[in-house]
């Protein structure tokens, strides 16, 4: 089998690798790591931030999470150090990207390292995004299962990490639409 072929089979396993954190809280049917990055990719897709490089932030978005293909999500719950979950995905990243030519190696090992690193204006961006776009999955989940609150760990983790103002606007939409869905049952209960 041809190595490209292999590559794409690995990184195709990030469609059948459902994300921890939604598998801990019990949420029904979960997204897969590469739901997650999908969506996060067009997050950068559509940014209006003319400082940040859109395409770099894209391509991060891709490759942030690509080692979950080989170690799956480890998620905090999980007890392993940043060093160790850092080491086994390092490992990974190397094995996936052994199967592609020298320059392609060398350009997704290094969107790997940046966002690992968060060594550019880029990199700190996608990570927010990689926050953001949980918290808002949390606000899909809390809605298609009618469970206002339910998943307040996930805000909770995030509090205080948000800097970019476009995430920072994004964030105010996504609370202030969770709070009407909180504080609606609580209103039809006192009436």
């Amino acid at each position: 089998m041809s190595s490209l072929l292999r590559f794409l089979k690995l990184v195709g396993q990030l469609k059948r690798v459902p994300r921890t954190g939604w598998v801990y809280r019990k949420v029904e049917k979960p997204e897969s790591v590469s739901d997650h990055m999908y969506r996060m990719a067009i997050m950068a897709l559509v940014t209006e931030d003319k400082k940040l490089n859109k395409d770099r932030c894209i391509r991060l978005a891709l490759v942030h999470d690509m080692a979950e293909s080989i170690v799956g999500d480890i998620a905090p719950a999980d007890n392993i150090s940043k060093e160790e979950k850092h080491r086994r995905e390092e490992e990974a990243m190397k094995h996936l990207t052994q199967l592609l030519s020298e320059e392609l190696r060398k350009e997704i090992y290094e969107l790997w390292e940046e966002y690992e690193h968060q060594s550019s204006a880029e990199a700190r961006f996608v990570k927010e995004l990689d926050q953001c776009e949980m918290v808002l999955q949390a606000l899909e989940y809390e809605e298609l299962e009618k469970t206002p609150g339910r998943l307040q760990d996930f805000y909770d983790s995030t509090a205080g990490k948000f800097s970019h103002p476009e995430i920072v606007q994004l964030m105010s939409s996504i609370n202030t639409e969770r709070n009407t869905k909180i504080v609606a049952p609580m209103n039809e209960q006192h009436s």
